[in-house]
């Protein structure tokens, strides 16, 4: 693990905890603070959730921030899991116990607008503050930015993008659409570059995949050696039609705009149809973020109708239920 003294040193007062109770697919850790092992006369401590000391910690900022999302849950749970993780490898190194480079490249599945890059920015954040990347920026790609126009193109282009993301993690989203043109095209060199990328710099270079569940699924079966080198896979699911509207009014807060009880039961109706209609592309929060950029748009034009002089501030910041769009 790189710059293991940057973890030990942040977490000093940081004292070691049991991990969540809610178990994760691909990564548990369960630490037992009431046993008595042979030889040792330690005492009980008390359980505590490590949401509790995350938040404490000198990382609190940034699982804050995770923390405030809306949803999310189970992201929320693994996050704590592998830090959880990677802290006990610190102390178990410095218990002379053997440790081995965890690998954490990763899979995100889910439809468009599901917190997929803003989780893996954080990750990328934290990762760098714990130690495990040495630089912790973040490189958003996709198939045009990887695949060449002709033999031996795809390669460079590949090889030239893991370069500039060493230390920090390359995010690919839509990654399905490099197997889409079969044998003879040239998204299978991207594919293989990766691959080989993946195991040459393990230890400080994190590669996520992103893209629909299905389309993904799909993808990891083209190559059998795949799946396995991903340990890490998540589900980023629908936003609840309660949940998305809860964004909404958070999404209009930061804006200072204030939504109507009227128009939020306006949202809500069209959200439940948005759903309804189109769930199998539905584009959760970002469909949330295009509705409210319109409604600000139809209430600039409503209040310069309305109001030859100056408006008021609170008519400054209302967003009535006339001021949702009428079409998509």
């Amino acid at each position: 693990m790189n710059n293991r003294s940057t973890l030990r040193d942040a977490n000093a007062a940081v004292p070691a905890a049991p991990a969540a109770d809610k178990p994760s697919r691909k990564i548990q850790v369960v630490l037992r603070n009431n046993e008595s092992y042979p030889n040792q006369g330690s005492t009980a401590t008390p359980s505590v959730h490590p949401k509790t000391l995350l938040l404490q910690s000198p990382f609190g900022d940034i699982f804050r921030e995770l923390d405030q999302m809306v949803g999310l849950e189970h992201v929320k749970e693994l996050v704590y899991e592998i830090y959880a993780m990677l802290q006990i490898s610190q102390y178990r190194a410095e218990a002379g116990l053997q440790t081995k480079p965890h690998v954490f490249h990763m899979i995100f599945k889910g439809n468009p607008g599901t917190g997929k890059t803003t989780v893996a920015r954080l990750i990328a954040k934290l990762f760098h503050r714990m130690g495990v990347l040495s630089k912790g920026h973040f490189i958003e790609v996709e198939r045009a930015d990887l695949v060449g126009e002709y033999i031996g193109h795809t390669a460079i282009k590949t090889r030239d993008l893991v370069k500039k993301a060493l230390g920090g993690i390359l995010f690919i989203d839509e990654a399905y659409s490099l197997a889409r043109g079969g044998e003879k095209d040239f998204g299978k060199e991207a594919i293989d570059a990766l691959v080989k990328a993946m195991e040459d710099h393990r230890e400080d270079f994190i590669l996520i995949l992103a893209g629909y569940s299905e389309e993904m699924e799909q993808f990891l079966t083209l190559n059998p050696g795949l799946p396995s080198r991903f340990p890490i896979q998540i589900d980023f699911g629908d936003y609840s039609v309660d949940e998305l509207l809860l964004i909404a009014e958070q999404m209009a807060k930061e804006r200072e705009y204030v939504l109507l009880p009227g128009a939020a039961h306006r949202l809500k109706q069209m959200l439940t149809e948005e759903k309804h209609v189109f769930w199998r592309s539905f584009a959760n929060a970002r469909y949330v973020r295009n509705m409210l950029d319109k409604a600000v748009r139809n209430q600039a034009v409503r209040l310069l109708h309305q109001h030859p002089n100056v408006p008021s501030k609170q008519e400054l910041m209302t967003i009535r239920p006339e001021d949702w769009p009428t079409k998509r």
